[in-house]
């Protein structure tokens, strides 16, 4: 029976994309807290965790690392596969590797998956949205996992006939549905069908769904009541009891029987912690003991093809029982805020709709005097995104454009296409799947659209924003303080909004608290450079002036301004900059002439009346400052403040020690304000102290008792934590460079001592698995066997990297393995 009966889990890993639409990365997001960001904290807790997920044995000891991704089916979010190509190019390469490692394992299927680019409702997408959508998505996997794909993931699993036609006719030989998204089944050649709003689906068979173009896709209709179990219900608390779901699945039945479950991937680590280790132990166990064989859908289609056909009900997903109503009305789908209602769903999606349409023709019309045909470009824009080099960028719009060559205009040719991308991405799902119209999702859709409305101003001429606000004043926030869709636009986007002249000022206020550069040098911030032509720094006690001329490109658009600037800085946080384009050297010198003398003069209210005279009205300050370098800035400022306190605290602590340990003998309550001196004290020095190249940790241990004996226990603090994990993932790094290192040894030795007795728990994951790496590469084994030959150093680094391996509570490898 077990050559019958087969197991695959598929994983959804997504994150709707962040970025700023201006800056093209993303900025701080405090909710994400203690990390930068939300990609970076469900990276920590999921993304990574899964590349070398721990397997116990019945003492709780670690005995394998594994990758998860190569055992599963997969996919992941492209925009989020270029987050992690930037900013974690390690997890990347192993997410990469797991693929072609599954396709050696599944007899060369690999377990990744495509997915439609930016995770918009398919069926809700005008026709050539969709198309561009599927082939946006199959053009960057087949540029990150170098094949083409076999599958696609549907957002959503939302689906219509049209879906799964353009699917079909793009090459996808198969994709994933929920159970419910089945209509009616039969076998092949058989007239009789099975009706599934009578009788539930067969889930452990695919299903050919045939087209009325002829052409036909292959459907797997997961298990949803297993897969609700491991999103909802706790079964990834055991990993035993998580095998025996799936296992229990198969039941018996005649041919082979496919148990496949499908969630979101972030199901294993980040909503269920330790999840990973759940899915590793589960994997493990079903095929060592041959309860199953493991596959991915590609190989099972292959071994089986569809022998039942079915029909789907349209217009459905997974995640919304009244079919895709999540996306565009108030249909009850919400995440549980009682007294809430999501009316704004509808207008914000007409508001996006009419924007979408009000460009269609304009851009169709301007671009045709580019591009040979607008929307093939369109199509093929996508090798642009991924990669926006000149020479890449040259070859496109050689194959693309009309007598590109001496004159061709690159920036709107550009800047067209840019307008059709914020023009999808401002439909990515997760804007309307949550509660509010002020949520950060949502935020982040309406920032896409402000991207158009800027776009369209500048390249089409069209005055949209006025027309796009007032239909969003239509979407009403349930939060008070947020009004509707137009303040949450006025509010949230119009202030991220950049143009060239921002980004210059940008440059020059931040120059003003870094080391001085110099004419000529050259910097970079995102997607924008800056070559500096002139520059000017006075300086008068805490007053500074800063007068220069810049050059600035996008490397998004290629767009280039010449532009110059005059800055004052009263000290501190207070600047006031002005910025325009370069008028030529007769203004650019009067300018200079006019700041210089007023400066001189110490006339900082004439100074301020000339700005408005040579730059305008408009006037940049710190809040001009992209978010990152605006809190660099900040923290800059207020240094000597914090400083300040800090010292005081510290005074307060030391000259009342005494009396402290005199009220700890007579069990008298510590009083609150020499607990908070106590504890501001040892938290910022132990902090201070994790985050040393190499930290101490016997002067970490000593101010973690010294904070417990008032009461204080510094693993609570979240800040505390944090610097604790980074400091050990710093030294796993340094272990696996020089294992041989003693002092390394012991300290990380003391390092999971420390972590071990921690009420809150720390996470090891990652000296764990830099140490798994050591002791199953050759620098264990040739130990051992100098060791064996009475070398007395190796003895000693054995005695040290098996003491660690203790406390990290690794299983050593036997000899032989």
């Amino acid at each position: 029976m077990t050559d019958k009966r087969y197991l695959c889990i598929h994983g959804h890993f997504y994150q709707p994309p962040r970025e700023n639409a201006w800056l093209e990365t993303i900025e701080p997001q405090d909710s994400a807290a203690p990390y930068h960001d939300w990609n970076a904290r469900v990276t920590a807790e999921c993304y990574e965790p899964n590349t070398a997920a721990r397997i116990l044995d019945g003492d709780g000891r670690i005995v394998r690392l594994v990758n998860n991704y190569s055992r599963m089916s997969f996919n992941f979010g492209p925009t989020l596969l270029k987050w992690l190509e930037e900013s974690e190019p390690a997890v990347y390469a192993d997410i990469l590797d797991a693929d072609a490692r599954s396709a050696d394992r599944f007899g060369g299927h690999g377990s990744a998956m495509a997915q439609a680019f930016n995770h918009q409702i398919l069926p809700l997408a005008n026709d050539r949205d969709r198309r561009t959508q599927i082939l946006w998505g199959l053009r960057d996997f087949e540029h990150r996992f170098a094949r083409a794909a076999e599958g696609m993931w549907l957002p959503e699993t939302a689906v219509n006939n049209p879906t799964l036609e353009d699917l079909a006719a793009a090459g996808v030989a198969f994709t994933i549905l929920a159970p419910h998204q089945a209509r009616r089944s039969r076998r092949i050649g058989e007239t009789e069908w099975a009706d599934h709003n009578l009788h539930p689906v067969d889930t452990t068979r695919p299903y050919r769904v045939n087209l009325a173009s002829g052409r036909s896709i292959v459907v797997f209709f997961y298990d949803g009541a297993t897969s609700r179990a491991v999103a909802f219900e706790g079964i990834l608390q055991q990993g035993e009891q998580f095998a025996e779901r799936l296992v229990g699945a198969l039941g018996e039945g005649e041919g082979p029987r496919l148990e496949h479950i499908a969630t979101d991937g972030e199901t294993y680590g980040h909503h269920h912690r330790r999840g990973e280790m759940a899915l590793a132990y589960a994997l493990d166990h079903v095929e060592s003991e041959k309860l199953a064989e493991l596959v991915n859908y590609g190989l099972y289609l292959e071994r089986f093809p569809a022998d039942h056909e079915a029909e789907i009900v349209e217009n459905t997903s997974w995640s919304c029982v009244h079919g895709i109503e999540r996306w565009r009305t108030d249909c009850g789908c919400n995440s549980g805020r009682p007294g809430w209602n999501q009316a704004w769903r509808a207008p914000l999606l007409a508001a996006l709709d009419w924007l979408r349409d009000s460009v269609e023709q304009p851009f169709e019309v301007a671009a045709a005097e580019l591009f040979r045909d607008p929307w093939e470009a369109r199509d093929s824009y996508i090798d642009v995104i991924l990669d926006r080099e000149p020479g890449n960028v040259s070859s496109y719009l050689q194959r693309f454009g009309c007598e590109f060559g001496e004159g061709f205009d690159v920036v709107r040719a550009l800047s067209l296409m840019e307008l059709q991308r914020n023009a999808m991405l401002m439909y990515t799902s997760c804007g309307w799947f949550f509660d509010d119209i002020s949520g950060i999702e949502t935020v982040q859709v309406i920032q896409y659209a402000g991207r158009v409305v800027q776009l369209a101003r500048d390249v089409l001429g069209l005055d949209l924003e006025r027309e796009f606000s007032s239909r969003l004043a239509e979407a009403r926030s349930n939060v008070p303080e947020q009004g509707d869709g137009r303040q949450v636009y006025e509010r949230h986007v119009k202030g991220s909004m950049v143009d060239l002249r921002g980004v210059a000022a940008h440059f020059a206020i931040n120059s003003l608290f870094e080391p001085e550069a110099a004419n000529g040098a050259r910097r970079t911030v995102y997607p924008f450079r800056e070559e500096i032509l002139e520059r000017e720094l006075v300086e008068s006690g805490t007053m500074k002036m800063l007068l220069g001329r810049s050059r600035l490109i996008s490397a998004v658009t290629t767009e280039e301004a010449d532009v110059t600037y005059g800055i004052l800085h009263f000290g501190d946080h207070n600047v006031s900059a002005g910025v325009r384009n370069y008028q030529g050297v007769e203004a650019y010198a009067a300018m200079a002439h006019d700041l210089r003398e007023a400066f001189t003069r110490a006339d900082y209210p004439q100074i301020v009346r000339l700005q408005e005279r040579h730059f305008g009205e408009r006037t940049y300050s710190l809040r001009s400052l992209f978010r990152d370098e605006q809190r660099h800035v900040l923290t800059k400022v207020i240094a000597n403040t914090m400083q300040s306190i800090g010292e005081s605290y510290r005074e307060i602590y030391l000259q009342n020690q005494p009396l402290m340990h005199s009220l700890e003998q007579f069990a008298f309550p510590l009083p609150a304000g020499l607990r908070v001196a106590a504890e501001t004290v040892l938290h910022n020095d132990a902090v201070t102290e994790l985050e040393q190249p190499l930290p101490d940790f016997g002067e970490v241990e000593r101010l973690v008792n010294e904070a417990s004996q008032w009461g204080v226990r510094l693993d609570a603090s979240e800040q505390f934590r944090f610097a604790y994990e980074v400091a050990l993932e710093r030294m796993a790094i340094a272990l696996e460079r020089t294992p041989d290192d003693l002092q390394l040894l012991e300290s990380l030795r003391l390092a999971s001592e420390i972590s071990g007795r921690a009420e809150h728990e720390l996470d090891r994951w990652q000296v764990q698995k830099a140490y798994y790496a050591v002791a199953h590469s050759s620098v264990y084994a040739l130990a051992e066997a100098r060791a064996s030959r009475g070398d007395r150093e190796a003895d000693e680094w054995l005695l040290h990297f098996r003491a660690l391996g203790d406390w990290l509570t690794v299983v050593l490898p036997s000899n032989g393995e």
